[in-house]
């Protein structure tokens, strides 16, 4: 049996990986087996499952039944990615996300089910009570993620990996955290509040409107951010 700081140990070590992109973890952005993992790592399948649930609470990765445990975001470190970010404003991204998140909010309104729709809210809750721009940022991330991926469409899921992964770049993390404070940040809380109670009540409409106004709002705040 693990004692409490292996079973930490363990959980870091797999956040490292995923984060790295460690091909003895993963493989075309999809983790091994729990089987193999153990074996790998060295230890019972049931710590590797404790550490994996661990790990997907905090929005790293998902699951897909009798397909296996995917990573949320695309590596990093692609030279394709890379040079997207290079060339990629903030207005850019916002114009994209405008177009792409209010469908992914519809659909998710008609698709997602109620463990999914608990997810959203635990990810908003962790959100509102972020100390730091960096772990509301997390926490957004999470949530952005789980609607989309709610949708159980390959397609747009590919997409809003891609845009998700470009915007979590240094130079769009520091131009967010100029937008993090107590105010602003508890407004996103409640444009998110907004979302998820649209796609709790299984109104489409509503849910792609209350996601065009947060991201309408959030594009407003970093733009300021920018220009000052």
């Amino acid at each position: 049996m693990m004692t409490p700081q292996e079973k930490t140990r363990l959980v870091e070590r797999l956040r490292s990986a995923l984060k790295e992109g460690d091909e003895r973890f993963i493989k075309d952005e999809q983790l091994l087996p729990e089987r193999q993992l153990s074996v790998v790592l060295g230890v019972g399948r049931r710590a590797v499952r404790e550490a994996l649930n661990t790990l997907e609470g905090e929005g790293l990765l998902f699951r897909k039944q009798g397909q296996g445990t995917f990573i949320r975001e695309v590596n990093a470190k692609t030279t394709s990615l890379k040079s997207l970010t290079n060339r990629t404003s903030p207005h850019d991204i916002i114009e994209v996300r405008l177009e792409i998140e209010p469908i992914l909010a519809g659909l998710s309104a008609v698709r997602a089910t109620m463990l999914e729709i608990d997810q959203m809210k635990h990810f908003v809750r962790r959100a509102a009570q972020a100390n730091s721009a960096q772990e509301y940022e997390h926490w957004d991330s999470a949530f952005h993620s789980k609607i989309a991926e709610s949708v159980r469409n390959t397609m747009y899921w590919g997409i809003f990996r891609l845009i998700n992964s470009v915007r979590k770049e240094q130079h769009w993390i520091s131009s967010r955290k100029r937008v993090f404070t107590e105010g602003v940040s508890s407004e996103m809380v409640l444009q998110h509040e907004a979302i998820v109670e649209a796609i709790q009540s299984r109104d489409p409409q509503a849910a792609q409107k209350a996601m065009r106004i947060h991201i309408a709002t959030a594009g407003a705040r970093i733009s300021q951010a920018v220009e000052s």
